[in-house]
C-alpha cells in the first residue's frame, strides 16, 4: 500500500495478528501458571488431617473449654518485640496454665511459622518474638491443671 507520495507504509497482515494473539494468550497462561504455583507452594492447606474425626469430639471439647470459663487477652509491643498472653477466669483472676503451645505465623503461608517459648511474668505469659508489620495469626493451645484443653485461634494485626 503506498501513500500519496508513493512511499510504502507498514501493513497489518494476518500473521501479525496471529503473533499478537498468541503472545497475549502466552502471557495470560504464564501468569496463571505462576499464580497457581505460588498458591500451592506457600499455603500449608490443612487445618486438620481428617475433618470427620475432628468433628466427632468437637462438641465435647467445646463444652469442656467453656466450663473452664477462661478468657484470653493478647497484645504485641512492637518496640520491645514482646507478645503477651493473659488468661483469666470468670472472676477476672489470672490463670496458671499447665502447658502452653502457641503457633505464630502468617495466615497465607507457613514460611514464617514459629513456636516461641513463653515465660510467666506476673499474671501473663510473655515471649520475645520479632514480628514485622501486617496480619499474623496465633493458634493457642493451653492445658488446665486438670488436663482440660483450651484452644483459640487469634488474628493479630501488627502496626508500626
Amino acid at each position: 500500500m503506498a501513500d500519496a507520495a508513493g512511499r510504502k507504509g507498514w501493513e497489518l497482515k494476518g500473521f501479525h495478528v496471529l503473533i499478537i494473539t498468541v503472545t497475549c494468550f502466552a502471557i495470560i497462561i504464564a501468569v496463571n501458571v505462576l499464580m497457581a504455583y505460588k498458591a500451592i507452594s506457600t499455603f500449608p492447606g490443612l487445618e486438620v488431617e481428617n475433618s470427620y474425626v475432628a468433628s466427632q469430639d468437637f462438641e465435647v471439647e467445646k463444652a469442656a473449654q467453656q466450663a473452664l470459663g477462661w478468657t484470653l487477652a493478647h497484645g504485641y509491643d512492637l518496640s520491645s518485640k514482646q507478645l503477651r498472653l493473659s488468661f483469666t477466669d470468670r472472676d477476672g483472676n489470672p490463670v496458671t496454665v499447665k502447658s502452653l503451645d502457641v503457633l505464630v505465623g502468617r495466615t497465607t503461608e507457613a514460611r514464617d511459622d514459629s513456636r516461641p517459648p513463653f515465660v510467666k511474668e506476673g499474671g501473663s505469659y510473655v515471649a520475645t518474638l520479632p514480628l514485622t508489620e501486617g496480619k499474623w495469626m496465633m493458634h493457642v493451645e493451653a492445658h488446665a491443671a486438670d488436663g482440660t484443653l483450651f484452644r483459640q485461634r487469634i488474628d493479630l494485626m501488627v502496626r508500626g
